[in-house]
Formats: structure tokens, sequence, C-alpha cells
């Protein structure tokens, strides 16, 4: 039974780039639909899977089996990445901190190899830029600092993509589209300003698409969305996601502890002796109502 991957899907139909061929822009897809088992399995199959398919007289094609993913990415669901660069932009849209805390616990959660996040806009930075990204680079994330106008960092983007398979994630307006376009000039995606009258991003991107690049590597643009829900992560796993959290953990007096209100708790200890930001703290409190307010609710 023949293979490819899924590029893109699109109104019940799923696009493969079959076994063997390389992907460019100018790639003939097969149309594919599922069989019909595999329709009644929510995210059977998704961008980026790999699977078997059997031909049809009419040239579309049936998906009949998804192969294991190496990975997926949980929302939106992309499988088989290798690498997420989240993607903020620095101003306008100003850094929302919980949201971006909270694209970093997803991919956390999703067992991404690789986690980049990316301040777009720099070309508009402030005098406060530095103090907005310390957290993170503290707790041991790679920070690219970036601009789609002034193309500031995009020779370091290009090598970050280079033989990888990476997704562009982050909320709409922050300028994924633009700095697609910046690192390849090929792609021309449609790119969109923000709305005034809320300060959003105007949704560009309509469906999760592998896409190659100059100089080798595959990225997936991805709707931007405005909230990264995280409600089916269990609340004794929660912490484990906060890298600069781990080595704490150990510390603490119950092995059932939230890190929440009880005492002796090795990562409230952390948080008292400035080891840890109160920053990523209270977006780790915020998440853990979030998880517990569902619970409650069922």
């Amino acid at each position: 039974m023949p293979t490819g991957q899924v590029i893109k899907t699109y109104n019940g139909f799923y696009y493969i780039k079959r076994e063997g061929e390389a992907l460019t822009l100018s790639t003939e897809l097969l149309s594919c639909r599922l069989r019909g088992r595999l329709k009644r399995e929510k995210g059977a199959v998704v961008t980026g899977d790999i699977v078997q398919y059997e031909l049809l007289g009419d040239g579309t094609g049936v998906i009949e089996q998804c192969l294991p993913r190496k990975s997926l990415l949980h929302r939106p669901a992309v499988a088989n990445i290798d690498q997420v660069i989240i993607t903020f932009a620095i101003k306008e849209p100003d850094v929302n901190s919980l949201l971006l805390n909270r694209f970093l616990v997803l991919a956390e959660w999703s067992n991404i190899p690789e986690i980049v996040i990316c301040f777009n806009k720099m070309d508009l930075s402030s005098a406060h830029s530095e103090e907005i990204m310390k957290p993170y680079m503290e707790a041991g994330y790679r920070v690219v600092f970036v601009s789609a106008h002034s193309r500031r960092g995009i020779d370091e983007l290009r090598r970050l993509l280079k033989d990888r398979v990476t997704v562009f994630a982050g909320p709409s307006g922050v300028g994924k589209s633009s700095l697609l376009n910046a690192i390849d000039t090929e792609l021309d995606l449609t790119t969109g300003g923000i709305s005034e009258k809320i300060k959003r991003g105007k949704h560009t991107t309509r469906a999760a698409c592998l896409l190659p690049v100059a100089d080798g590597g595959i990225v997936v643009d991805t709707p931007g969305f405005s909230a990264a829900e995280l409600e089916q992560l269990d609340k004794g796993s929660l912490a484990g996601y906060f890298p600069e959290f781990r080595p704490f953990m150990e510390n603490c007096h119950y092995n059932t502890c939230t890190h929440s209100h009880e005492p002796d708790c090795g990562i409230k200890n952390a948080l008292s002796d400035g080891l840890i930001s109160q920053e990523r703290y209270d977006a780790y409190l915020n998440i853990l109502q979030t998880i517990l307010d569902r619970k409650k609710a069922y």
C-alpha cells in the first residue's frame, strides 16, 4: 500500500505528498478522503501525519491508516515536527505574558524536541524589552530577536529552520507570515495588519500547511489564535512543563504537592529565594486554576 505525508487539510480533504517525492511549492498533491472508521476517530489524521492510502480510479485516494507519530503539537494539531518557534510581537500587539506561557506549556506537553521563542517587530522595541524577555531566557529557552520589516535576525531564523520541520505558532497579528515571507520570498503568504478597534491581528492563515523553504527545511504556517486551551492537562504533571521548576520539585514535603498552598514546597521556596520568576509562577497558578475549574465542571 503506498505511503505519503499529509501536507494540508481543508474541508474534509487531506492533501498528500507521495513517498519519494520532494516537497516544493509546485509539487502536485494527491487529494484524499478518510476511510469511514478513521472519520469516527477525532484527530485520527492531522497535517504532518505519515499515512497509507489506496488510490482510486478517479485519481483521488482514500487514507487507510495513520502510521505512528514521533511528536504531536496538540493545538493546532500538527504531527511529526522537530521544532516549534513560538512567535510574539514585542509591540503592536504588546506581549501577553500569560498567553506566551500557555504556548510554552502547550509545546512542553506536546513533547516537541526544540522550543524557541521569537520576538518579532524589534524595530518597535522599547527600553523595557529586555525585562520582558528575561524570565524566559532564565528558564533556559532560546530566544531570538527579529524584525520582518528591517530584516533583523532573518539569517539566524533561516539557519534554525535548515533540515528541520518547524511549526511557527503564536497569536494573530504578530507577523508569522511576514517572517516566513522574509525568510523565503517564494512563499508569498498573505499577511494582514492589526485591527485598530480591538488591537488584534486579522486572521490570514486559514489552515495548518507544510511549506518548503529555501536552503532546506519545512515550515508549518498555522492559524493564529488567542487562547491555548490546557484544561486536559493533569494537575500533577503541570509543574514539570516549566523547565526551571523541575530541579526544585523533589524538595517538596508532600508527594502530591500542587505548589500552590502547601507548606514546605520546593518551588515556593525557590520563588522566595529568587531562583524562579514571579511571572512564571503566576502563570503556573493561572493554568493550574484553569485545570481545577475544568474538573469541577464535570
